[in-house]
């Protein structure tokens, strides 16, 4: 099973522009953010884009708008630095009155994350959810991955809770790409140790071989 970075969208991946729908050609990536995904994508991580989109409930904008602009963004990715993700997620429902999820996808209920997991075959407690909210945060958290925040002025509330505590904090995507490389090659030391030793011809032989 291969870890995962989940990435949200706007604020984390995205500069936030509420005139992108209407006009891909005004999308932008945060600064360093297509030059970290292709490092992690090198490395052997999946990439999982995981956005809520209430706008699409609330009539803001239609399913055609925001796949158009999914498609600028994937095009951006590939030609520019060479990144496909592995999937994208997307919450279209809109909060409850009270501003909380009304179904089990919206963050920060974990089901896009836990519905990409099973789907592709991801290990959550070797992945992390990255955003710049902490209901981001909280989505990782209780989806069983880790909870990672780009702090880029997105959070307002700071509402805490254990939940909502962040394991680490970051303000630009080159030391986030260096923190979550450096996570990843860890859980492969650790993976490593704990293979059988090889057999005679070099190579480590499968516990169902024994």
């Amino acid at each position: 099973m291969r870890p995962a970075v989940f990435l949200d969208k706007d604020g984390t991946l995205t500069v936030p522009d509420d005139g992108v729908i209407a006009d891909p050609a005004r999308l932008r990536l945060m600064p360093g953010a297509g030059e970290a995904l292709a490092r992690l994508q090198a490395a052997g991580l999946a990439l999982v884009l995981v956005t809520n989109e209430s706008g699409i409930a609330r009539g803001a904008f239609t399913r055609v708008q925001f796949a158009g602009l999914q498609a600028a963004l994937l095009r951006r990715l590939k030609d520019e630095f060479g990144v496909t993700l592995d999937d994208v997620a997307v919450c279209p429902h809109a909060p409850d009155a009270q501003g909380r999820p009304a179904c089990l996808c919206r963050k920060p209920a974990p089901g896009m994350l836990t519905r990409a997991a099973r789907a592709h075959g991801l290990d959550l407690a070797r992945s992390a959810m990255v955003g710049d909210l902490l209901d981001d945060v909280e989505a990782g958290h209780r989806a069983g991955a880790s909870g990672l925040l780009v702090d880029t002025g997105g959070e307002t509330t700071w509402r805490r809770s254990p939940l909502r505590e962040p394991d680490a904090v970051f303000s630009d995507w080159p030391s986030l790409c260096e923190h979550l490389l450096r996570a990843h090659a860890s859980t492969w030391t650790v993976d490593a140790q704990d293979l059988p030793p090889p057999d005679r011809f070099g190579a480590a032989i499968a516990p169902k071989d024994l």
